[in-house]
């Protein structure tokens, strides 16, 4: 199974702690594996609405579908952010 994801507002540094929280070992730098899953995430051109730029980092995920499906639900929790 393979998923992309562009995530908003989270920076890369961050997006890999994420990542490695979750169990997670850094490979290189760009990548992170898991068990049955491996990451890699690259930064994007940032999201601009006039004067105001968020950052992007494109996630993509490869790897067995049940290690996808049971990762992506606790990632979603950490990449929640309020406004503010």
């Amino acid at each position: 199974m393979e998923l992309t994801r562009d995530v908003h507002g989270v920076p890369t540094w961050l997006l890999k702690e994420y990542l490695i929280e979750l169990g997670g070992v850094e490979e290189g730098a760009d990548r992170v594996c898991g068990d049955g899953w491996k990451a890699k995430y690259t930064r994007i051109e940032a999201y601009k609405i006039g004067s105001l730029s968020v950052g992007r980092v494109r996630l993509e995920i490869e790897g067995d579908e049940q290690a996808i499906e049971s990762l992506m639900p606790r990632l979603e929790i950490k990449l929640m952010r309020g406004g503010g």
